[in-house]
């Protein structure tokens, strides 16, 4: 039998701090898996022998479902159950499957020579992963307002950070110490975790927390809420083949091809030429993101609200092309382990900064109808560009070594920037004014900017 509904309690609509930690935290727990499937996995497979081929492969594998996240999308705004919210659930069954492929991973107890068990691990993680992260991706356009977004970017890509810092760090010492399936479990335990806070919110008033709780679905996400595929399809068809979206894609591209080139090149530069364990490749790499999150949730969103997101992104792409162009000459300075440390906290630094930087341009090109599939889509584009990064990594022999990575990287870096100086992308005041000539004026329902 069902109880009376709750009263109170942890409700994200009716708190503006309590949004902003959910967003923020359930970053960081994205985060975790992606710390060690991304950087400590392959950092221990580089320290271990494995070879730039096989680290690429692995990390191809890895990065795979996050181009494919864009389906993902369409069917969060199809399907759900509205009387538990409009996201939670997807959450939670996310995070559940993110918990049963770390115990998988425990059971099978992969060695560094088992490439294909290892790339299937990364696979699977990064699936329930990228369900987790457009969930929350939906979770912010469906209960963010407008004055918290720049806000809300940097936490949440800070928290990120943050996540895939501590993820690193700690499960790279973890597999040093007792082996990887230790590392899994751990990381399967934090999940778990998280799984129990999101249980204990509620998206909106008069919603269920618990399946058995009393409660409905709230007005609002009745009203929006899409009955049919051909609606979500036509409008999110119709605002992707926009020319300035079009104009959009090679940026997020390039943005992806440099965090995939990198993640990979780091753990083969630190092992290879400066002579480091796993352990300390983590440690270096989870230092960075430390700093990199602490600069995303500071500096980042700070740069974006005073400068205009345009500026600041052309002002992180001419620092990114200046480290290619430092790294790619230098390569006989790349024993030295403060150039490599440098190099670590600058590109990871450098790739979050960019990333909350073009984040508003984003949402500003999306039809507020189908903003979240949109947004979705947009960075599936980038996560395509990641996988891209890590199988030209797995290719570099054949370009002329690992050095040839930075000519890749630039290559995408400067094409974004070229576009980012010549594309007139829509600015603050002119978004508004489209969303509110879009968006529906009923005394029921408030009109709000998503």
């Amino acid at each position: 039998m069902a109880t009376a509904p709750e009263n109170g309690g942890l409700i994200l609509s009716q708190s503006r701090p309590l949004r902003l930690f959910t967003l923020f935290i359930l970053y960081v727990g994205q985060g975790l898996p992606i710390g060690l499937s991304w950087f400590a996995i392959p950092a221990w497979m580089a320290a271990n022998g494995a070879s730039a081929e096989d680290v690429g492969s692995v990390l191809a594998l890895t990065a795979l479902p996050w181009s494919l996240k864009l389906v993902n999308g369409f069917f969060m705004d199809r399907y759900t159950v509205l009387s538990l919210g409009r996201r939670r659930v997807w959450l939670v069954g996310a995070q559940t499957a993110m918990i049963l492929v770390l115990l998988a991973g425990i059971a099978l107890d992969p060695a560094v020579t088992q490439i294909t068990i290892l790339g299937a691990i990364g696979f699977s993680l990064n699936v329930a992963t990228t369900f987790q992260d457009v969930a929350v991706d939906g979770l912010a356009v469906d209960i963010m307002k407008e004055d918290e977004r720049a806000r809300g970017s940097g936490m949440m890509f800070g928290g990120q950070s943050i996540g895939i810092a501590a993820g690193t760090a700690i499960t790279g010492a973890v597999i040093g110490t007792y082996g990887a399936p230790a590392a899994y479990g751990f990381v399967a335990a934090l999940v778990l975790l998280l799984c129990l806070y999101i249980v204990s919110f509620r998206e909106r008033e008069g919603e269920r927390r618990l399946p058995w709780h009393a409660g409905s679905a709230h007005p609002r996400n009745l009203e929006i809420q899409a009955e049919a595929w051909w609606p979500i399809l036509k409008n999110t068809l119709i605002s992707l083949t926009k020319i300035t979206s079009l104009l959009w894609v090679p940026v997020l591209f390039g943005r992806g091809i440099l965090y995939g080139g990198l993640t990979g090149a780091t753990p083969l530069i630190g092992a290879n030429d400066v002579g480091w364990s796993e352990a300390q490749i983590a440690a270096a790499t989870s230092t960075g993101g430390l700093i990199a999150g602490i600069l995303g949730l500071s500096l980042g969103g700070w740069l974006g609200d005073k400068f205009g997101a345009k500026t600041t992104a052309i002002g992180w792409m001419l620092v990114q092309l200046a480290m290619c162009a430092v790294m790619y000459l230098g390569v006989s300075y790349w024993s030295d382990p403060t150039l490599f440390v440098v190099f670590v906290y600058a590109w990871i630094s450098l790739d979050i900064l960019l990333t909350v930087a073009c984040l508003p341009i984003s949402m500003r090109l999306c039809d507020p109808t189908v903003a979240a599939t949109q947004f979705t889509i947009y960075m599936a584009i980038s996560n395509f560009g990641i996988s891209f990064g890590a199988f030209m990594l797995s290719r570099i022999d054949g370009l002329g070594g690992l050095p040839s990575i930075f000519l890749v990287v630039g290559a995408g870096v400067l094409t974004g920037l070229i576009l980012m100086l010549t594309v007139r992308y829509p600015r603050r005041p002119e978004y508004y004014a489209a969303l509110e000539a879009k968006m529906p004026h009923d005394d029921r329902v408030k009109p709000r900017i998503d």
